[in-house]
């Protein structure tokens, strides 16, 4: 088990951050290389979040549940367990959800049970669930926040949440901070056992850490196309020890051989964007740089691809989580109606040379700054 760089030696240094009561230690890490350490395939896929005493231990490439909510395809309830199975016997065992994910927490919960029933202890004992709380910005009470609470861990048949990533969609409310302080009160309760953000700013996550709020992660939208993190976040992060997990990584499919050298533009010539993940993501390529451009990026990714005998979505995945701070990155499945097994355990084996990172940022530089563009972490959710 590592942290940061599970493929590499990591020397950890204490550095001191000075919040508005005290002063306290936060872990940070400096990436080392050395030829002698070698890691074996379960520390290239797990990692450890942490802060202080709070510390959760998932697989670094996450099964992401979004495509749950409606607009990807019917799902079979019972196929789609059927498949969560299918995923945590092959070693990819985390899963994350969220209350407005439709039916997303009710599966978890029925695969969990099955896992008591059906699998060895030592199955269950790698199975995560992550999942996130959506409020509307209202007055956040102890009772509104720990009856929501209570809402998940009944869906998911689970008596401590592993991991509850909050989201707000008002920073001019700082009811977040309210908000907050009752999950982190739940925790040490015992009914959640690691406190997390999603699709928070920087401003706003060392407004949560100078509030000594133990947030361990923020799951943030970090691709090639989308290098936001790394300007302002990852930095942040590497300073108090928060890490960051990662979605829209294979934008919803289009950083894939399925749309290397097409053409949009012309009707029915290419593959259809028939899912809102597609939509979503062709819509952050057009604020990038536009489909030519695109069509560039994906040609240099389908060259290391074929030099290293893996998919370009594999090349993408791998890409983002030797970023600094990431420490998981989120795969979205289809449940029951596609799967990537294979592609994802070829992510934990799969080592990007220098000539590869150095292609890779060359092309993702030649789009816009989507800093200036978009603005910081999470403002796409928050623009008029």
């Amino acid at each position: 088990m590592t942290e940061i760089l599970p493929y590499s030696c990591n020397k950890l240094v204490f550095a001191s951050v000075r919040t508005k009561t005290r002063t306290r230690n936060v872990i940070g890490a400096v990436k080392l290389r050395p030829i002698s350490c070698v890691a074996t395939e379960a520390e290239k896929s797990s990692v450890v979040v942490k802060n202080g005493k709070d510390s959760l231990e998932m697989c670094r490439v996450v099964n992401g549940m979004w495509q749950t909510s409606g607009g990807w395809g019917k799902i079979d309830r019972d196929n789609a367990v059927d498949v969560m199975l299918r995923y945590a016997d092959a070693g990819l065992a985390t899963f994350d959800m969220a209350d407005i994910y439709g039916p997303a927490e009710d599966l978890y919960g029925i695969f969990i049970n099955r896992v008591r029933r059906e699998r060895p202890p030592d199955v269950l004992e790698k199975v995560r669930g992550l999942t996130k709380w959506v409020p509307s910005p209202v007055k956040m009470t102890r009772s509104f926040v720990e009856s929501n609470i209570n809402v998940s861990r009944k869906r998911m048949d689970v008596a401590c949440l592993d991991m509850l990533q909050f989201h707000w969609w008002d920073y001019a409310n700082s009811g977040y901070l309210d908000a907050l302080k009752h999950l982190t009160d739940l925790k040490d309760e015992g009914k959640i056992k690691t406190v997390a953000l999603t699709n928070f700013d920087t401003e706003r996550l060392r407004i949560i850490l100078e509030n000594e709020i133990p947030v361990v992660s923020n799951q943030v939208q970090h691709s090639i196309v989308d290098m936001r993190p790394q300007q302002k976040m990852a930095e942040l992060c590497q300073q108090t020890g928060v890490k960051l997990i990662t979605y829209g990584t294979v934008m919803g499919g289009l950083l894939s051989e399925k749309f290397l050298d097409t053409n949009l533009s012309i009707p029915f010539a290419g593959p259809s964007l028939n899912t809102p993940s597609l939509q979503k993501y062709k819509r952050m390529v057009d604020a990038w740089g536009g489909w030519s451009q695109f069509q560039v990026l994906l040609q240099v990714l389908n060259k290391i691809a074929r030099k290293h005998g893996v998919s370009i979505s594999t090349v993408a995945v791998k890409y983002i989580l030797d970023q600094p701070a990431v420490a998981g990155s989120m795969i979205g499945v289809r449940l029951g109606l596609s799967e990537h097994i294979k592609d994802v355990n070829s992510v934990f084996s799969l080592e990007l040379d220098e000539e590869d990172a150095d292609s890779i940022r060359e092309v993702s530089s030649r789009g816009r700054d989507l800093m200036t563009v978009i603005g910081d972490c999470g403002d796409e959710y928050r623009r008029a």
